[in-house]
């Protein structure tokens, strides 16, 4: 029965750790995507006219 519970929570720990490093990456590269889109913007600031 004990076997059992430790499995479980071996499985359960190691989606939390998949999750946690998936979330860590999809930060990383949308904050790179958001520097790229700002600097973009920054070159062609002349060219935008409110």
């Amino acid at each position: 029965m004990s076997e059992k519970i430790y499995t479980t929570m071996k499985s359960v720990g190691v989606g939390n750790l998949v999750m946690g490093i998936l979330f860590i990456v999809a930060g990383v590269t949308g904050g790179i995507l958001m520097i790229i889109s700002g600097g973009r913007l920054l070159k062609k600031k002349s060219e935008i006219l409110f």
